[in-house]
């Protein structure tokens, strides 16, 4: 298959106009004329370049070029001089060095991919190979250079979960990429996930005391997040598309096949197909650092319109993580919201599990992320009971015959789950911790 010429004629431009020492009409003409000489043609793409660009796109020369080639005109202009045998010909291709587009909150500026290496403390020749760009990971055999362990989570009448673990090197470099990074980019009020200063605390107290709490919640949360959506964010921030393309590879993931063989039993075969489709397109990885906080950004558009939504139908909207909550008082209908945020969800690329939407009233007992929210915050009763049950057993026998399920650190899982009761309501918290003091723990334990 023969290239499109205009394809070259438009990138050639493209690197020429932002190499351009003016970004005017008469600099872009002057640029021009010295990537493909005198032609008529440069006058109309001059035009229309600096119609729609007030500022050179310093930061995206393959948008520029996508965009030039977008113009019929300009594509037909080019066909017919090779047709007539004379052929715009790329006379010269000027270097076009990386730079920063406009920033909108205060991340690190990074105009090239040396500047990403020393941002991230890598050598610059281990960038491919973090990023892997070209998917290579995807088919090859397990193996040292793998930067992923991974391991399937049966669940019992549920669809498996794919935990993806970075190796400890990748590890490091998406830490610090999250700190240096993301962490100064807001994320949207109603997002309570992973969010400093907000918790399942803070996203539950939303919906206290309403008459009426429904409950959806997102399939595959992070495997839904597509690499496209995270450059968006990426490019959104201010990076140029060099950069931007590396930072997508190193957040996000293909799974291998082998491992997609490996799946267990479990969900139904539409939910395993679609599991499956989304694991092996790149994307957020479950058990990677920077996941929640890019799922938390790339839902920004999903939470402001579920919001408006809410507010317009009467409902206050709150999300954590791939549990999304309205609550409002008992004249809001509920159906015709499920129907409507099923629908707003499926344009923003997610899918709602409808096996778990729960419509929940006053009268009933009114679950959010696992907390009571009927009247005021309160761990669920058969929790409590099984917890109070646990510290007495393991006062009066032991904490080796308390441990039924085999926790590999009872203590900490216990000081856990007596901690979250103290969160939430720290009397009854306090009558736990009691119990828990009066444990008498093994030497080492």
């Amino acid at each position: 298959m023969r290239a499109d010429p205009a394809a070259g004629v438009a990138q050639a431009l493209a690197w020429g106009f932002l190499a351009a020492p003016a970004w005017t009409r008469r600099g872009l003409r002057a640029a021009g004329r010295r990537a493909v000489g005198r032609r008529r043609l440069l006058a109309r793409v001059v035009r229309r370049v600096l119609d729609a660009h007030r500022t050179a796109p310093a930061d995206r020369p393959s948008a520029l070029a996508r965009f030039v080639l977008s113009d019929e005109a300009f594509v037909d202009a080019v066909h017919r001089a090779a047709a007539h045998g004379v052929p715009v010909r790329v006379r010269r291709v000027a270097v076009h060095p990386g730079a920063m587009g406009a920033r909108r909150w205060r991340v690190p500026p990074v105009d090239d991919l040396p500047a990403l290496a020393r941002l991230l403390e890598v050598p610059a020749e281990q960038l491919p190979w973090l990023s892997d760009l070209r998917g290579l990971q995807r088919r090859t055999p397990d193996g040292p250079l793998h930067l992923y362990r991974y391991r399937w989570v049966a669940r019992p009448g549920a669809m498996p979960r794919l935990l993806e673990a970075p190796t400890p090197l990748l590890r490091h470099v998406l830490r610090r990429l999250l700190d240096r990074v993301l962490a100064p980019v807001p994320v949207h009020p109603a997002a309570h996930g992973f969010v400093p200063g907000r918790s399942a605390l803070t996203h539950a107290r939303q919906h206290v005391g309403a008459d009426l709490v429904v409950c959806l919640d997102l399939r595959h949360f992070f495997a839904a997040v597509t690499a496209a959506r995270v450059a968006g964010v990426l490019a959104g921030l201010g990076y140029p598309e060099a950069v931007v393309a590396t930072l997508t590879g190193l957040v996000t993931h293909r799974t291998p096949v082998a491992v997609l063989a490996r799946m267990p039993a479990g969900g139904d075969s539409s939910s395993r197909s679609l599991l499956r489709a989304r694991l092996r397109a790149p994307h957020l990885p479950q058990g990677v650092p920077t996941s929640p906080t890019l799922a938390n950004l790339v839902c920004h558009t999903l939470d402001a319109r579920l919001a408006g939504y809410g507010s317009a139908a009467g409902a206050r909207y709150s999300r954590y993580a791939d549990d999304l909550t309205f609550s409002g008082a008992a004249g809001l209908a509920a159906a015709r919201l499920v129907r409507s945020v099923t629908q707003i969800v499926a344009e923003e690329g997610f899918t709602v599990n409808r096996a778990k939407t729960r419509v929940q009233r006053a009268t009933q007992r009114q679950l959010v992320t696992g907390l009571v929210v009927n009247h005021g915050l309160g761990v669920g009763r058969q929790e409590e009971d099984r917890l109070r049950a646990a510290l007495h057993d393991a006062v009066r026998h032991g904490p080796e015959v308390a441990n039924r399920r085999r926790h590999p650190d009872f203590r900490a899982h216990l000081e856990g789950r007596v901690g979250w009761v103290e969160a939430v309501n720290p009397v009854r918290g306090a009558r736990l911790r009691r119990q828990l003091d009066d444990v008498v723990w093994p030497d080492g334990a």
